[in-house]
């Protein structure tokens, strides 16, 4: 099964629609199966209180709030209606994160959208969590920042909201849910987890690939991975891991002003990035050990023969002085050596000679 590789334009459009749709070419000339986006009414995301993580005041200043930062980064519904138009016109999947209700509808009721992915930050908000449980057919799941703990709780959530339409969920409905056959077979249906390391850049030491084994093993879902750690080699380790999605932000120009530029490929590291899981894939196979297809013509000239050590005069005895294995693979198998040893040669061979099969 192929990798289903996410661009993640995020924020890097800038508030800009035409940097946005540059950013969409890029997604679909590098072959990525989707470009997405985040979707957000600034008001309904972020408080006038809230700081910016150290990352965005690394990147973009300490001058302005979180609020007025993202407030740049909105995209309106006439944005999305171009963006989405264009996407589908480059033959590139559209797709982009909500982070409130509103943005929430926009995506599913306006637009058909029917895949919603869940960023990490959303991972408790479980009011929220609810009504994309009901308003998206397909959803992905970012487990940064939680634990097994919280990830199970997330899932309950989901799953209460795949099984029912109740209103106001009542103690306990959320881990009975998520224990149903019910609850697990919708899981499975719709869920995918994507294991990810909060913070831009992710330090390699706190990766920690081994953590999409235990989503797995944990919940029996589909797993994949977000990447926030510099260049392209996690990811490929990841999709060599199992990784079923792949996500990774990306820029048309790491130098631009913004949060998300510095943590994100460039064009054409996007486009070695789906090359290079594209060859992994191949790579991968069936499992099956077994000759290929191109090895068969080396195996004559790669394995080896009985042959005369030296010459042998016919009815003379096979001896370890008188037999060894040389290449080529075309005459009697190593294997008849043992066998071969204190049998009579019915013909007298030259040197290198190779026995009789």
């Amino acid at each position: 099964m192929s990798t289903f590789i996410i661009a993640e334009a995020g924020v890097n459009h800038n508030g800009d629609i035409s940097l946005a749709k540059q950013l969409i070419d890029i997604a679909a000339d590098a072959g990525a199966d989707a470009v997405k986006f985040q979707t957000f009414q600034a008001d309904q995301v972020v408080s006038r209180h809230a700081p910016k993580a150290e990352y965005q005041t690394q990147t973009t200043g300490k001058m302005e709030s979180q609020l007025e930062m993202i407030r740049k980064l909105e995209l309106s519904k006439s944005d999305h209606e171009l963006l989405i138009s264009h996407a589908h016109s480059r033959g590139v999947q559209f797709l982009s994160t909500p982070f409130d209700v509103p943005s929430l509808y926009l995506l599913t009721r306006d637009f058909g959208l029917k895949t919603i992915k869940i960023p990490s930050g959303e991972i408790t908000n479980a009011p929220f969590l609810l009504e994309i449980a009901r308003s998206a057919e397909k959803i992905i799941l970012s487990t940064g920042m939680s634990t097994l703990a919280e990830v199970e709780a997330a899932l309950g959530v989901l799953a209460f909201g795949f099984k029912t339409d109740k209103a106001i969920p009542q103690r306990g409905d959320f881990e009975q849910a998520f224990a149903s056959d019910q609850g697990q077979q919708e899981l499975r249906d719709r869920v995918t987890l994507l294991h990810c390391t909060t913070e831009y850049p992710a330090p390699f030491a706190e990766v920690n690939l081994r953590a999409m084994d235990t989503l797995a093993a944990a919940f029996g879902l589909p797993v994949g991975y977000s990447d926030h750690t510099p260049g392209v080699h996690v990811s490929l380790a990841a999709v060599a891991r199992g990784a079923r999605i792949i996500e990774k932000h990306f820029t048309s120009d790491r130098s631009l002003p913004g949060p998300d530029h510095q943590a994100s490929l460039e064009p054409h590291e996007l486009n070695q990035l789906v090359q290079q899981i594209r060859e992994i894939e191949q790579a991968l196979g069936d499992g099956i050990k077994r000759p290929t297809a191109s090895e068969w013509k080396n195996r004559d000239v790669a394995r080896k023969s009985l042959v005369a050590a030296k010459a042998i005069e016919a009815g003379e005895v096979f001896t370890e002085e008188n037999l060894t294995c040389k290449r080529p693979g075309t005459g009697v198998s190593p294997f008849s050596y043992w066998q071969t040893i204190e049998q009579l040669a019915t013909r007298s061979y030259d040197i290198d000679e190779t026995l009789d099969v």
